[in-house]
């Protein structure tokens, strides 16, 4: 007989950068697994330094990391754990990314800018990464700038059944803020049967986070409105639809995103809005500054951890969403 046979089994292995531990920890619960123990800090410099506490030559690594503030920290250490990983002998590399950063950037509007959403997906493959898992893109074409398999996760099912089981479904209207969520506020629609509304709105190319709502479109008066959307950062576009939706009658309205960045002004704009909730998921960690009773944070960690299941017993992660 030539070569050696052997008859061990597959392991996981979960690992997490510093960036949102709480989730990694989430996770690691819902998957009845540990953290596996890491040695990170920054130099001086600000160089960042990694080592992992226990070997993991053979297994397949899970490596959980979401691009939160400082957002370029968080991505180097990210690739760094990567490398680590790679050269450590894993078996396969798995990258969770709750919230991608750059996914706003993934097409050239006007000549000389960046593709910065593909650059990331390049430097994690070129990092070793074999398979990406992230929820919620800005767009679904990221999924095309990674070579290799990419598991596209959704938070509509936590969300609209959430929203869903405090509202009169009869006086229900879900809105999307602007005509790139449409798709998305479809999907709400028929999970919850409310009718469709779009906020109208025209973004200053010339200054970033500007925003001049129009019209509505679509019968709002009397209504609740729940405002859908994938992320809110400084919450000018979000408070300025819901606004206009005020304006035109909206007895209430609620807004729901999976992923709040919540940065710049967005603490001043949420508490002085007359949205009546906010919605998110804890992809990101919500700033202190923001533990408002008008803030709900509802937990993605359970569709992460059952994804990963299926990755690692070589399921389907499709099958997590063929309800929608």
């Amino acid at each position: 007989m030539t070569g050696i046979k052997t008859t061990g089994e597959k392991k996981l292995m979960l690992f997490s950068g510093r960036a949102h531990p709480e989730l990694a920890e989430e996770v690691a619960h819902q998957l009845g697994v540990g953290l596996v123990p890491t040695k990170a800090f920054d130099f001086a410099n600000g160089e960042i330094y990694v080592r992992y506490q226990e070997s993991a030559r053979g297994a397949d690594c899970f490596l959980i990391q979401s691009h939160t503030a400082p957002i370029n920290k968080w991505i180097m250490e990210q690739l760094i754990m990567i490398d680590a990983l790679k050269r450590a002998s894993a078996r396969s590399i798995t990258v969770i990314v709750p919230f991608y950063g750059y996914a706003r950037q993934d097409k050239k509007h006007r000549g000389r800018e960046p593709i910065s959403a593909r650059l990331v997906a390049d430097l994690m493959k070129t990092a070793g990464a074999d398979r990406v898992v992230t929820v919620d893109l800005h767009t679904d074409q990221i999924v095309g700038f990674f070579d290799g398999p990419v598991d596209h996760l959704f938070a509509l099912p936590i969300l609209a059944d959430y929203v869903g089981a405090k509202v009169d479904r009869d006086k229900l209207t879900v809105v999307s803020p602007d005509a790139g969520r449409v798709r998305v506020a479809d999907r709400w629609c028929d999970r919850l049967g409310a009718p469709l509304a779009i906020v109208h709105k025209r973004r200053d190319k010339d200054v970033a986070n500007q925003v001049t709502v129009h019209e509505v479109v679509g019968n709002v008066e009397g209504r609740v409105c729940v405002l859908v959307d994938d992320m809110i950062d400084t919450g000018g576009t979000i408070c300025a639809a819901a606004d206009a939706l005020f304006a035109h009658g909206a007895e209430d309205v609620i807004v729901t995103a999976t992923h709040g960045v919540l940065s710049g002004p967005a603490a001043d704009r949420l508490k002085n809005s007359k949205v009546s909730e906010f919605v998110f998921t804890d992809t990101l960690p919500t700033p202190g500054e923001l533990e408002l009773d008008k803030i709900t944070v509802l937990s993605i960690a359970p569709t992460i951890a059952r994804a990963l299941r299926e990755v690692f017993e070589d399921g389907s992660v499709t099958s997590l969403f063929e309800e929608q």
